[in-house]
């Protein structure tokens, strides 16, 4: 809470922040039919958003970005959101957090983790075992040895922002959270599921880095855009949902 609650708007100055509850835009998710990861240049990607009719979107909560679906039997495991520089996929993953944070929402969830590539990047020579890499973050986890009886958000903010190889090819499987290794493999695991199955990811990209991570490790992409169709604003921030 006391990390998230307080941000600021443009240019930071010192004393002048905004309670990141007293501007958040509510947003919207849409499910769409294709399942590739839109590739478009990001200014055409703004002016397609612009133009879209308001029956096309679907609204749904940020507290249900879990939860499953209409049509589905379980959530996705692992999901993405895209958007252009600047739309707000940070402050996203920072509302999501601060309102479990504040017992809001998600209360079913026991730990959410936020991580960003930036701070990953530092680690790229070191190694660590899952655990010891939460104890690195999160001195809190100290003590904690079970991950599996838990149920476990990671937030992975800026894809397109990471220098780590991400070798999803040729990285070795890697299923034991308390053996070291890369941290690089430990993301790459943590991301197909072969390391704390049980987790659930969120990664935040702009669009052209999405192709970092295989499309068969991601269970659903959605797309930050800014829309003309809300009657009270001229833009309002949402989703754009995509099965894959």
């Amino acid at each position: 809470m006391q990390k998230f609650r307080r941000v600021f708007e443009g240019i930071a100055i010192a004393g002048q922040s905004t309670d990141l509850n007293d501007f958040y835009t509510e947003l919207f998710i849409t499910e769409r039919v294709s399942g590739e990861v839109n590739k478009e240049h990001e200014v055409r990607l703004i002016e397609t958003a612009s133009r879209k009719p308001a029956k096309e979107e679907t609204p749904i909560k940020l507290e249900d970005i879990f939860k499953p679906l209409p049509g589905q039997d379980q959530p996705s495991r692992t999901i993405m959101t895209t958007g252009v520089a600047g739309i707000g996929k940070t402050v996203l993953t920072h509302k999501f957090t601060l309102d479990w944070a504040e017992g809001k929402a998600n209360q079913d969830i026991h730990f959410t983790l936020p991580f960003t590539f930036r701070e990953l990047n530092l680690l790229k020579e070191k190694e660590f075992s899952l655990m010891e890499l939460l104890h690195h973050f999160f001195i809190q986890t100290k003590g904690i040895r079970r991950y599996n009886r838990f149920q476990v958000v990671f937030i992975l903010d800026g894809l397109d922002e990471c220098r780590l190889p991400l070798d999803f090819k040729n990285n070795p499987i890697w299923t034991d959270v308390s053996k070291s290794t890369s941290v690089d493999v430990l993301l790459t695991n943590l991301i197909r599921g072969d390391l704390l199955p049980s987790a659930r990811i969120w990664i935040t990209t702009r669009p052209a880095a999405a192709n970092q991570i295989p499309a068969e490790c991601i269970g659903m992409v959605t797309e930050e855009t800014h829309s003309t169709t809300d009657s009270e604003s001229d833009w309002k921030r949402g989703f754009n949902g995509e099965m894959v």
